[in-house]
């Protein structure tokens, strides 16, 4: 049964030949004003990783990656979740500095995700990483570093508009930031999903922080795998999305764990056996450089600047039947 809704009398702004023009633009001015922004340079990353390594993500915990073996090698490789574990080993194998990072594009597919307007099983975002010192670990130095990401997305939607005038998509580039506990306290009576549309749709901009520990309710706001993000210095960034009338996570990001926060993490997750994989056992050991980084989603970014109600107007995926005739009937494209 499909989950789509559509917007009463919506038009897009541009024609699909337009479309993919601009989705190209997007690409371009805003990997620059990203790379600038950021002191970021590009490089390769993979499509899967070997399971035993501990690379791999679980992102919320019930996700299951897609694998399959490799008949050359003898062995079995998972499709990326997400690259947060794999960038960071990459910044320590490259030998990167404090004040240098990486990005790149991430290609996945999540098997398990729901089919709706935002949410497709094909996932293109941006990742990024950074070296950072021990005394940039705080949170003052996340804001500053999600000011710039924020300053990127509006340069990238004014050098677009420049472009394509009847473009009417307006950002706000003020950031207003939250923590969890904050929202809940603010919004005690309303799931989490909810508060984040009440807060977003006040304030257009929105860094919503701390995410993964648990709540003052006993719940967390949201799932956080336990071994990328500090659950106390991380946050999603959400922007008023018009055309649907939502919170829209353009990224999740944050100053990533270090050996003391990897070990109460892991214990407060039920995932101690982790601390045999590859990976894990370098960062307790603290041999792997400390860091922030990120993904900024392609597609979604895409349908913020663009006014679009369906992220399968700006990326080719697979939609149900019933999808395909609902979007059909209602002017909305599917690539």
């Amino acid at each position: 049964m499909h989950k789509t809704y559509i917007p009463d009398g919506y038009e897009p702004y541009l024609t699909l030949y337009e479309t993919q023009n601009a989705i190209g633009i997007i690409h371009t001015v805003f990997e620059s004003h990203l790379s600038k922004n950021l002191n970021l340079k590009r490089v390769s990353a993979p499509l899967f990783v070997d399971p035993k390594t501990g690379l791999n993500d679980n992102l919320n915990g019930i996700e299951r990656p897609v694998s399959f073996e490799v008949p050359a090698t003898g062995t079995s490789v998972e499709v990326v979740q997400s690259l947060a574990k794999w960038k960071r080993m990459a910044l320590h194998r490259y030998d990167f500095r404090p004040g240098k990072g990486l990005y790149t594009n991430m290609n996945a597919i999540r098997r398990d995700e729901t089919l709706d307007n935002l949410h497709s099983i094909y996932v293109d975002q941006w990742d990024w990483e950074k070296v950072i010192t021990p005394e940039q670990r705080n949170i003052a130095y996340l804001k500053e570093t999600v000011e710039q990401i924020v300053k990127s997305i509006c340069d990238t939607l004014d050098t677009l508009k420049q472009k394509y005038p009847r473009i009417k998509t307006e950002l706000c580039r003020e950031v207003t930031f939250i923590t969890s506990q904050e929202l809940e306290d603010m919004y005690p009576d309303l799931p989490s999903k909810d508060r984040e549309h009440e807060i977003t749709k006040k304030y257009k901009t929105v860094f919503l922080m701390e995410i993964g520990d648990t709540l003052a309710s006993g719940k967390p706001h949201d799932g956080r795998s336990p071994d990328y993000d500090d659950w106390h210095m991380n946050g999603d960034l959400l922007f008023y999305h018009k055309t649907l009338d939502l919170a829209l996570e353009i990224s999740s990001m944050g100053i990533r764990v270090d050996p003391k926060t990897l070990d109460i993490q892991l214990t407060k997750s039920g995932c101690d056996e982790r601390r045999e994989l590859p990976f894990h056992k370098m960062l307790l050991n603290g041999e792997l450089p400390l860091t922030i980084g990120g993904g900024i989603g392609q597609s979604r970014l895409c349908m913020l600047f663009l006014g679009k109600a369906h992220i399968g107007e700006v990326q080719s995926s697979v939609w149900d039947q019933e999808t395909f005739e609902v979007c059909d009937e209602a002017n909305i494209t599917l690539l």
